[in-house]
């Protein structure tokens, strides 16, 4: 019986030793290119290992996958439009705020997720072939919990979505809900190729949503919503926080409350 495959991204800050991770894991079985319609550079490597074929991507490093720059954008659309079977996420213990604000955002997208806890190569792949397997990940994780009026306007807009699009939207409901609150123009393109009719419906939803959290905050909802997931994150930082003079930090356990062991591919 040939093996399976499996395709396992590596995502990260820039300078997370995310690269170094990937040298390890494929050694000199690696392509490198470009990704496709820009100049940022690509790097896939190919192995075996507890009966798989293994494609390891290595994405772009970036702080978030809010698509401000290009290595945003691809790495975001990779997550989307590839769904990978699992993403490990390097998480920089000298940076854990930042780090954790990417895996938030990895987590909103739902994707079967392990983190690095310098635990070594083998037992990161093994973890993430078993999470591959798993019909029934743990549910153990929590994602970022907004206010009760952002809370409130994603359920009514996630809501109004399914019924607009009988639950065949390729995207993760809540997280489009998410992003159209943060007026993302990529999503919002996305979402009028994927059901032109009820897209522009569901934009002017979201729309008059956008105006009401505005009004409410007296500012525009991607500020407030940015704020609020450094507040959740400063909050798993404080509760994994040990007290001694140098203010140390359990990064497994950071890594086991935020973003790991999703239900599913990104963003199925």
């Amino acid at each position: 019986m040939p093996p399976q495959h499996l395709t396992i991204a590596l995502a990260g800050n820039p300078n997370s030793g995310k690269t170094s991770i990937f040298n390890n894991l494929t050694g000199t079985r690696q392509k490198v290119g470009n990704w496709p319609g820009v100049t940022v550079e690509k790097k896939e490597g190919h192995i075996t290992r507890s009966g798989y074929d293994l494609t390891i991507v290595d994405l772009p490093g970036t702080y978030s996958l809010t698509p401000f720059s290009i290595e945003e954008v691809v790495a975001r659309n990779f997550l989307l439009d590839e769904r990978p079977d699992v993403v490990i996420d390097i998480i920089d213990a000298s940076n854990l705020e930042r780090s954790l604000y990417l895996a938030t955002q990895i987590r909103e997208l739902d994707c079967f997720t392990v983190g690095n806890r310098n635990e070594g190569m083998d037992q990161l792949l093994e973890q993430a072939i078993r999470l591959a397997e798993s019909t029934a990940p743990p549910a153990r994780t929590r994602r970022v919990k907004y206010s009760a009026d952002i809370e409130e306007a994603v359920g009514r807009l996630t809501v109004f979505m399914e019924s607009k699009t009988d639950g065949r939207l390729p995207y993760l409901p809540r997280w489009v809900a998410v992003k159209l609150l943060e007026d993302d123009a990529i999503v919002k393109e996305r979402l009028i190729a994927a059901a032109p009719d009820a897209g522009r419906q569901i934009l002017q939803a979201a729309q008059a949503l956008r105006k009401h959290l505005t009004d409410r905050f007296d500012e525009d909802p991607q500020i407030v919503m940015t704020d609020e997931r450094y507040g959740f994150i400063a909050g798993i930082v404080r509760e994994v926080q040990t007290s001694t003079t140098q203010q140390r930090v359990d990064v497994s356990r950071s890594i086991d409350l935020v973003s790991f062991f999703s239900s599913g591919p990104c963003s199925s």
